[in-house]
């Protein structure tokens, strides 16, 4: 696929967000999670299959996109994802949702249903209120303060993978994290612990696959049986080896799943 260029768009009151567009075809619009940015999904966009059109964006807060002091909730997070359509002349795209990304765009995915022409969720909670894992986080972020430690943002990129990922990309993710002041962290998982995320799945209508690496040590297969059991007709895809980042460890099989996924749905 051709290389990678980065813009930047501005969505409503001047919320200015960068993002990574990539490829000619079938509009593919990518969402990270937490702590993260656009260039989570660099290894992917670089080995995503002819016929897709990818954006990738940074969500606010993030990165180097505009840090407003609110807006750190699921919902207002789903209501950027659609002003984001709206700003690079989308009518109706594929989203694809990394970790808690995925939440954000099941929410728009129920909310708009006409804008969404499928959603891919990887390594997507379908709750977090039964993990021991999101209950220590909570109360980890609510004493967090500035600046962010390398520690803490090291400690929370290599726990949830299964191996296999760059050291060098590794690196350049917690790099990426630590942008982000501590409020933006804590904001945003506070919002997304004190939602009902089961609830997120109620509505959605819309071809959905589930991806999922049978690694990961926060989410169990009976977690992402939460979602194939609440939207109608999904289906899953399990990376044998894979951990919850399974789209650092596979960028390559994750790429070709986005694709065949497109492809079905188009």
């Amino acid at each position: 696929m051709a290389g990678i260029t980065v813009r930047t768009a501005t969505l409503r009151e001047g919320l200015r967000l960068p993002y990574a567009e990539v490829g000619a075809g079938a509009p593919v619009v990518f969402v990270h999670g937490w702590g993260d940015t656009w260039r989570a999904f660099e290894p992917v966009l670089r080995q995503l299959p002819a016929g897709l059109h990818a954006y990738a964006f940074t969500q606010r807060g993030h990165g180097d996109a505009d840090r407003p002091a609110d807006g750190y909730t699921p919902a207002a997070l789903a209501d950027d994802l659609i002003a984001f359509l709206d700003s690079v002349g989308l009518g109706r795209a594929v989203l694809v949702g990394g970790s808690s990304g995925g939440v954000q765009a099941r929410i728009a995915a129920a909310r708009h249903p006409d804008r969404v022409a499928g959603l891919v969720l990887l390594g997507v909670p379908a709750t977090l209120a039964d993990k021991p894992a999101a209950r220590a986080v909570r109360e980890l972020v609510r004493e967090l303060r500035d600046p962010v430690g390398r520690e803490f943002a090291e400690a929370f990129s290599s726990g949830l993978t299964g191996g296999g990922v760059e050291p060098e990309f590794l690196a350049a993710m917690v790099a990426e994290s630590l942008k982000a002041p501590a409020r933006v962290w804590r904001d945003t998982m506070l919002g997304l612990l004190d939602t009902d995320l089961r609830a997120t799945l109620d509505r959605i209508t819309v071809p959905t696959l589930v991806v999922w690496g049978d690694r990961d040590q926060l989410l169990p297969r009976s977690d992402q049986q939460v979602i194939l059991d609440a939207v109608p007709g999904s289906r899953l895809v399990v990376h044998q080896g894979a951990g919850h980042l399974l789209y650092w460890e596979r960028p390559g099989d994750v790429a070709r799943d986005i694709g065949g996924f497109v492809r079905s749905v188009a």
